[in-house]
């Protein structure tokens, strides 16, 4: 019978001979990091600000529903409170959508400025490391050949 030979040593030769910079995946990882607390926050302030202009809405609405609500002496006073609610709702929904639109387009500004700057400092880290693995690829083929 023939023995399996075992690749143990050979494999681990071999990693030798190819070694793997941490550092480049601790500075990944970082960059990554500190992308994903930009873009929470961007998220965060986008959510502090909608609900803030929610919240504004209902006050709104509802502080002019305490005037529809009203006992009025005629019965075209309900009419005329109605429509004025209406007309007040309808101007006040297009100012707020208004508002609603400015938080999406700032979002959007933010992060689309922080994806560019990511992906120059992504094109940076991806350079350096490459210039470095060749580096040290073409040392250990060196060595190897020697």
């Amino acid at each position: 019978m023939t023995k399996t030979q075992d690749f143990t040593k050979v494999m681990q030769e071999m990693m030798a001979s190819f070694p793997v910079d941490t550092k480049s995946f601790e500075e990944a990882f970082k960059t990554q990091a500190a992308m994903g607390e930009k873009l929470s926050k961007v998220a965060l302030e986008a959510a502090d600000k909608s609900a803030e202009i929610s919240s504004k809405w209902t006050k709104d609405t509802i502080a002019r529903l305490g005037d529809v609500t009203k006992v009025k002496a005629e019965a075209t006073d309900y009419t005329k409170a109605v429509t004025d609610f209406a007309s007040a709702s309808a101007e006040t929904a297009a100012e707020n959508m208004a508002a609603f639109a400015e938080v999406a387009k700032k979002v959007q500004m933010e992060t689309v400025e922080l994806m560019l700057a990511a992906g120059k400092d992504f094109s940076e880290d991806a350079t350096a490391a490459v210039k470095k693995a060749t580096t040290e690829a073409t040392k250990a083929a060196k060595a190897a050949a020697k």
